[in-house]
């Protein structure tokens, strides 16, 4: 159990790293509360965590509006006081390669990936000056850190997610911690948004080896759970069989 129960809100947490993080947080002790489009899902993962023992709602969020995302932490904050974390987690993986021109998937990805955690962030920056302390955990990628066919636009986002973060740190004021996570192969639904037929079997190749997305919640969970005065940066995990 964790030393200190937080409230901890959780982006994109209908399936995948998010709905991980749910439920490890959860049964940590943690009050989550759970924001994503799939609303049947969300009803479903907090009925089984409340099943299990431990405490968590959910909203219906579209991290692509700014004020859905200020309303989402806002209901949070009236309900338990504060807010001390969020876990930007929501994400879209439509790969394919820069000649098949599929603007709509890149404009996507930018909206989701990059605008929607700016969003995260602008939404929970004043509470956490205003109550003294907080932490954002931006949820990237190992491709922040590395460019692959198929990937340029994916990949790019997820170095503007590191790079926020990043910036942030430096910025966001005393008692305000920032973590960056940057997962390898991991098994989730990303890669069903993948339209481009040569980029999904790229895709399906590469995610042969894969860690389960509990593996992610717990590094999160590893960071949220440091003593105040600990800023854990960044985490890169990957499956061990992974060589990329």
């Amino acid at each position: 159990m964790a030393t200190t129960p937080k409230v901890i809100l959780i982006t994109g947490a209908s399936s995948g790293i998010g709905a991980a993080t749910a439920r490890v947080l959860a049964s940590r002790g943690h009050q989550v509360v759970l924001g994503a489009r799939r609303t049947e899902r969300l009803a479903a993962l907090t009925e089984q965590i409340r099943a299990d023992g431990g405490s968590a709602e959910h909203r219906a969020l579209d991290v692509t509006d700014v004020e859905d995302v200020r309303a989402f932490v806002a209901a949070a904050r009236a309900r338990h006081g504060r807010v001390d974390v969020i876990v930007n987690n929501a994400g879209v993986m439509p790969l394919s390669k820069l000649e098949e021109l599929r603007l709509d998937e890149w404009n996507r990805m930018i909206d989701v990936n990059i605008r929607g955690l700016l969003h995260g962030i602008a939404a929970v920056l004043p509470v956490m000056r205003a109550q003294g302390g907080g932490q954002i955990v931006n949820i990237a990628s190992v491709g922040a850190h590395e460019v692959s066919q198929t990937a340029a636009v994916y990949c790019a986002t997820k170095h503007a997610a590191w790079a926020i973060s990043e910036g942030l740190r430096q910025e966001a004021g005393e008692g305000i911690r920032v973590t960056v996570i940057s997962p390898g192969v991991t098994e989730s639904e990303l890669a069903d948004s993948i339209g481009d037929p040569t980029a999904r079997e790229v895709m399906r190749t590469y995610r042969r080896v894969a860690m389960p997305a509990e593996a992610v919640a717990h590094a999160i969970a590893y960071a949220v759970e440091q003593p105040a005065e600990v800023d854990v940066n960044e985490i890169v995990v990957r499956p061990t069989a992974s060589a990329q």
